[in-house]
């Protein structure tokens, strides 16, 4: 297993394979950088050096009772930048890895980062303020707090429902992508998962936007029920220096798995524009 120990102790498992332009994916919640293996084989295919961590408290990382906040996370992912001396990458975000993308470009990325890409991203922020009247309420991100708490692995088992759209009219479940991202979510800790609820939604990025200064595509589902749409990717795009936007018609929110047929192209396409 290839790990870094960062500075407070925490081991951070990735996996790099490759040669070639760096391509980065940080991972959505709660799962791990698995959650990549059909775009990392793509990408690994088109002669890209491809790279996916495990988020402190996900996957194969140390199972964390602190440090669960997107500081942590993108101070953690500087770390194994150095260690792995990147350079000219481009760095892939989805949900609240584009948080973490993010945070990470604008506070530490200047003169390493190529390009950005936030796919169904949870930026600029998700919960519902007096500055953001269009976010979830709170009641609504307690109410995951309090099915993590009560049952995690039946949480777990339902969520992916919505997650993939599966809900929808003349959608049909399908199995294998439910159980792995099940397996996922119970390969993490509880703890560091109840906190990164509290990271992914409450977190405000807008002035991480703001400082980017590298292209970036925003992706996004307009049928994504997890990060609504309208309060997420067509703000975001408003903040970025160098932005562009495509949206999906019909699209769920974990659209790279269940149409990894038209994302990977895309994302190839912005890669080598």
């Amino acid at each position: 297993m290839s790990t870094i120990r960062t500075k407070d102790g925490t081991e951070i498992f990735y996996k790099d394979w490759g040669k070639g332009q760096p391509i980065v994916f940080h991972h959505g919640w709660p799962l791990s950088g698995d959650d990549w293996d059909t775009q990392m084989l793509y990408f690994l295919d088109k002669g890209f050096r491809v790279i996916a961590h495990d988020r402190r408290g996900h996957g194969k990382s140390s199972q964390t009772a602190t440090g669960n906040d997107m500081d942590t996370y993108a101070a953690d992912f500087a770390e194994l930048a150095a260690s792995l001396d990147l350079r000219d990458v481009v760095h892939v975000g989805h949900s609240t890895g584009g948080g973490e993308a993010a945070r990470y470009v604008a506070k530490y990325g200047k003169g390493r980062v190529a390009k950005l890409v936030l796919i169904g991203a949870v930026p600029p922020i998700m919960v519902k303020t007096a500055a953001n009247p269009g976010g979830l309420p709170i009641d609504v991100l307690n109410g995951l707090r309090a099915q993590l708490s009560n049952g995690r692995s039946q949480f777990f088992w339902d969520f992916p429902v919505p997650f993939y759209g599966f809900n929808r009219e003349g959608s049909k479940i399908s199995d294998p992508l439910r159980l792995n991202w099940w397996r996922q979510g119970m390969m993490g800790s509880a703890k560091a998962q109840y906190d990164c609820i509290k990271a992914f939604s409450e977190t405000d990025f807008t002035d991480d936007l703001k400082n980017i200064e590298v292209p970036t595509l925003v992706m996004h589902g307009d049928d994504d029920q997890i990060v609504p749409v309208d309060d997420s990717a067509l703000l975001s795009v408003k903040l970025l220096k160098q932005g562009s936007l495509k949206i999906y018609k019909g699209f769920p929110h974990g659209m790279c798995a269940t149409h990894a047929e038209t994302i990977n192209p895309d994302l190839l396409d912005f890669i080598k524009s």
